[in-house]
């Protein structure tokens, strides 16, 4: 309610992708597959590490983690977008548009930390197989998913306290399909430097340093494996474990 009453504007209306008739139904009908699609598959995965002792291994913790975050993730926009195919410009409440961006950033920002902790984990049974159940405890695991869970909850918390401070007194339409920073700030009545450079120092940090951990991990495999490991079927099973 305190965030409410900061603002003139109690909702925003989301645009969407396009105006246009024949797209609008055509989004609508490959992003209903494809969110059905990912809903199905990462559902799959979920339910088999869970159900499945032998897959009660490090590598598969991971993968259920990450299979978790993928659902979460696209159900915070895409029902919203196609909701928007489906019957034009869609409100949104301030409050709702809050939850939405801290969502999105929460979820976003724990799959990037999350992914550079799996290419960590591959890098360490791959190029140091004797020190793996040493470097990659079930303790150690365990805390590197809180801590990826953690660092997304506390950067999205971050843009979602910033942006609520913001006073919204002008137009409400959104250039987006959902919540995002930017376009939210390009609405505000109030000074946005401080989000903005929050956004771009923080949030780049935050894609950036798994980015570089998550490609520093695969080009030390892949050279590992091509300088180190002579026979064809060797190499074979840690490509296949990457693939995942």
């Amino acid at each position: 309610l305190a965030m409410l009453n900061q603002t003139e504007v109690s909702e925003f209306i989301l645009l969407g992708l396009t105006d246009i008739q024949g797209l609008q139904h055509f989004f609508f009908i490959s992003f209903t597959l494809l969110y059905l699609t990912s809903l199905l598959g990462n559902g799959a995965i979920v339910t088999m590490v869970i159900a499945e002792p032998r897959l009660h291994t490090l590598m598969y913790f991971f993968l259920g983690n990450l299979s978790c975050l993928d659902i979460f993730y696209s159900t915070v926009t895409v029902p919203k977008m196609l909701t928007g195919f489906l019957f034009g410009h869609q409100p949104i409440s301030f409050g709702g548009c809050l939850a939405q961006l801290h969502f999105f950033h929460f979820l976003g920002s724990t799959e990037a930390v999350l992914l550079a902790t799996m290419a960590y984990d591959r890098y360490v049974a791959i190029c140091n197989p004797l020190r793996y159940a040493l470097v990659m405890s079930p303790r150690t695991c365990l805390l590197l998913a809180v801590a990826s869970w953690s660092i997304g909850f506390v950067h999205a918390m971050m843009h979602s306290v910033m942006t609520s401070q913001l006073s919204f007194c002008g137009h409400s339409h959104i250039h987006h399909f959902f919540c995002d920073i930017k376009p939210l700030l390009n609405l505000a009545c109030s000074s946005t430097s401080l989000n903005m450079t929050l956004l771009n120092v923080v949030t780049t940090s935050i894609a950036l340093a798994p980015f570089t951990l998550i490609v520093l991990s695969y080009l030390y495999i892949i050279s590992f494996l091509f300088y180190k490991v002579r026979s064809q079927e060797e190499r074979w099973k840690p490509f296949s474990t990457c693939a995942s």
